[in-house]
């Protein structure tokens, strides 16, 4: 693999299908802004309405009868940006020694490295909206997570969806971290693996529970609170957060006083909620 032999367009493009398996917050995000923005700074003005006031009259009631249309209402305007704010880098050489010794196939290695890498930073900035101001927590202060109340914990998250109007047959997806997700193994008595869990497993779900998608992750948002590391579980709907990464800019270089190839390149990305009441947040402690 020679400095001659790097196409940026290709790299990039082998990031992008490497990132998409990586993502595990991000498969769960609204992306249809993506092909709006394109450079860092950018933004996209998300459109949101109020809903407008419907009143019933009967006909066959002397004190509820239409007797015309009152004043037009003004519908409250809900729209909000999203800003392509953040920046993940990467720069580093592969030595011309190291290179003709390696056995396999390096650029996909390297490829597969960085990919990995810049997903993680990612799923860390959409997890981190746990603790927006925007998120609405399912409870006024933390709670302790056991094996013993998990499973009554996600039910509830899962009814106050239910009370935003959330349908059941929309898809809601909870990601556990790994300890949290031990315990929720150890309510369901999950330890055999079975052909149905192995076929979830490959789409990074551990478990489907009152018809939610459990998934797991250790960027899972945390903070301290009243001396208790408190995590923020999202229970959400993929409309509840949107993301976007319009941008993945690669250039090889030849360090001068190196022999080795480098290659360098930075991803853009932007995240925020869109939809909070389709987001409940689990504020737990172990």
């Amino acid at each position: 693999m020679s400095y001659n032999n790097y196409i940026p367009t290709v790299w990039a493009e082998a990031i992008n299908r490497e990132l998409t398996k990586a993502h595990v917050f991000a498969a769960n995000t609204n992306r249809e802004y993506e092909g709006k923005v394109s450079r860092l700074g950018d933004s996209v003005r998300i459109l949101g309405i109020g809903s407008p006031t419907v009143t019933t009259y009967d006909m066959n009631s002397k004190d509820n009868k239409f007797t015309g249309l009152a004043d037009p209402e003004t519908i409250e305007d809900t729209s909000t940006t999203l800003y392509i704010d953040k920046q993940s880098v990467f720069n580093y050489k592969v030595d011309d020694i190291d290179k003709r010794q390696a056995v396999g196939g390096i650029m996909e290695a390297l490829s597969a490295e960085t990919s990995e890498k810049v997903a993680d930073e990612q799923d860390k900035a959409i997890a981190s909206l746990s603790f927006d101001s925007l998120a609405v927590n399912m409870s006024k202060a933390p709670f302790q997570i056991t094996a013993s109340n998990i499973l009554e914990k996600l039910i509830e998250a899962h009814t106050l969806l239910a009370e935003n109007n959330v349908s059941r047959n929309t898809k809601v997806t909870v990601t556990l971290s790994p300890r949290v997700a031990m315990l929720y193994k150890q309510a369901m008595g999950i330890g055999r693996q079975t052909s149905y869990a192995d076929d979830l497993l490959k789409k990074g779900i551990i478990d489907v529970f009152d018809g939610m998608e459990i998934k797991e992750s250790n960027n899972v948002a945390h903070k301290n609170v009243s001396s208790n590391d408190v995590l923020g579980i999202q229970v959400k709907t993929d409309r509840a957060i949107a993301f976007a990464s319009p941008m993945i800019h690669t250039e090889p270089y030849r360090p001068e006083k190196q022999f080795s190839d480098a290659i360098k390149g930075f991803v853009l990305y932007g995240t925020k909620i869109v939809r909070p009441k389709e987001m409940v947040i689990m504020n737990c402690y172990l």
